[in-house]
């Protein structure tokens, strides 16, 4: 495994990939609730969010990225399959909050500062959730 602050380029494609998830999860509903439901209060809100999921080092998680070589980059049928703007809203909801998670994880070995911020990415997708869904 790895020493505590040193990440192979295999978990920094890891990190990246999550990083990319995470912040089109939340692009995907930010724009549902902009331009369809023209719900300012809930897509200003995700807005936030999506620009506190930011890297400084973009450059250093790019150099290890290989999407061409991707062996899961094909989608599942579930994937595919969406009965309604809601199917959408929480399959994406739920892609943010799983990579959010999987980040805070990840961070925990080299910066505990940013794996706090994604946790509590990870809340506040949460909180959003129920009040998406709910309202």
């Amino acid at each position: 495994m790895t020493n505590n602050n040193e990440l192979s380029p295999d978990l920094f494609r890891v990190m990246d990939a999550n990083l990319n998830r995470l912040r089109e999860g939340i692009r995907v509903v930010e724009d549902i609730l902009r331009y369809k439901e023209n719900n300012k209060q809930l897509a200003s809100k995700l807005k936030e969010l999506r620009h506190k999921a930011q890297i400084p080092n973009i450059k250093e998680f790019l150099a290890y990225r290989d999407s061409v070589n991707d062996v899961l980059k094909s989608s599942t049928k579930n994937e595919l399959k969406r009965q309604s703007l809601e199917d959408i809203i929480v399959a994406n909801l739920k892609r943010a909050q799983e990579s959010s998670r999987v980040l805070e994880e990840l961070y925990k070995l080299i910066d505990i500062k940013a794996s706090e911020n994604f946790k509590t990415i990870r809340y506040e997708l949460y909180t959003l959730e129920k009040e998406i869904l709910l309202c």
